[in-house]
């Protein structure tokens, strides 16, 4: 841990916002460029288009993420040495706190609070849960890189629409990238690693379960990228391995606006990378998964958040 100089953290936020600002506003600038000829009514009637079936599919794929995603706190808990919780906590404050949490845009904020409520429940305290929300962000972080790197380094083109660096320089940045995770890997598995201070220290988690983490990552990529994938009409013959690298940047890019759910960063990153002179397919792909994978879960969370807190309460009116 770097030694925090006054106003250096002020200094990192407030960089931080600027930066978010900055994305934000070159993504809707670029979204609306490229929606000024789109057919609306084309749009609408491509959705309808759309068999049942493949959103089905779409539908379960975007199950499968998400079940994914409580494998985070499952390895985070036996990180930390809290195996006695049991999976079913662990995917419930998964499962509440990420679509909560994307939704409004604050990731940092909310995603703490209400794995605090959940967890809090089961005796965990303040720290534990801060430990928790750093190793469920490692191993979001190390699964979206390592896909990122792997799918540049098999399709560099793919990204050059939306970075404009030629093919064979989004090659070698994805090699770059891949070494400094590997190095990682390495360290991890060495011998035991902790970060952080005497007063406040998490271990890292040791070379294999980093190793899981960066598989599970990848799983969880992959089944939202796969869902994207099959709500595309197939007459785009839109390549998996283009619309992975796009979708990697599109998530990426709309985590760091801090948007709620990457509003108009994520959509313009997917409609400037896949989306050609014939867009409307594209976009009605697009509002189809925005439903399955951010509204919908985003509805579903609200409502267990809310049954948790009802519970809550109603243990502390009954309690002497």
């Amino acid at each position: 841990m770097l030694r925090k100089t006054p106003g250096s953290s002020a200094r990192w936020k407030s960089l931080g916002v600027a930066v978010s600002i900055v994305i934000a506003i070159v993504a809707i600038f670029v979204l609306a460029h490229a929606l000024r000829h789109v057919d609306y009514q084309e749009v609408f009637a491509a959705i309808g288009r759309t068999r049942p079936g493949l959103v089905a599919l779409a539908l379960a794929l975007v199950a499968t993420s998400y079940g994914s995603l409580t494998l985070y706190d499952l390895l985070a808990l036996r990180t930390i040495g809290r195996s006695e919780i049991p999976y079913r906590i662990a995917a419930l404050a998964s499962f509440v706190s990420y679509p909560i949490a994307h939704g409004t845009g604050a990731v940092a904020v909310v995603s703490p609070i209400i794995r605090y409520r959940i967890y809090s429940l089961r005796g965990l305290d303040v720290v534990e849960v801060a430990k928790i929300c750093f190793l469920t962000g490692l191993t979001f972080w190390l699964g979206n890189l390592t896909a990122l790197g792997l799918s540049l380094v098999y399709e560099p083109g793919a990204i050059s629409l939306i970075d404009y660096i030629p093919p064979a320089v989004n090659r070698l940045l994805a090699a770059a990238l891949l070494l400094g995770i590997a190095a990682f890997l390495v360290w991890s598995w060495l011998k035991p690693r902790s970060i952080g201070t005497q007063r406040w220290s998490v271990r890292i988690p040791s070379g294999p379960v980093v190793l899981l983490q960066i598989a599970i990552g990848i799983f969880d990529l992959g089944a939202a990228a796969l869902a994207m994938y099959v709500l595309i009409p197939p007459e785009t013959h839109m390549e998996f391995s283009r619309v992975v690298v796009v979708f990697i940047a599109a998530t990426l890019l709309g985590f760091a606006s801090h948007a709620p759910a990457g509003l108009g960063v994520f959509d313009a990153t997917i409609v400037l990378g896949l989306a050609g002179e014939d867009k409307e397919p594209i976009l009605a792909a697009l509002l189809i998964f925005r439903f399955l994978y951010h509204f919908l879960p985003f509805l579903i969370a609200l409502s267990l958040f809310g049954v948790v807190e009802g519970t809550r309460g109603l243990r502390a009116k009954d309690s002497p």
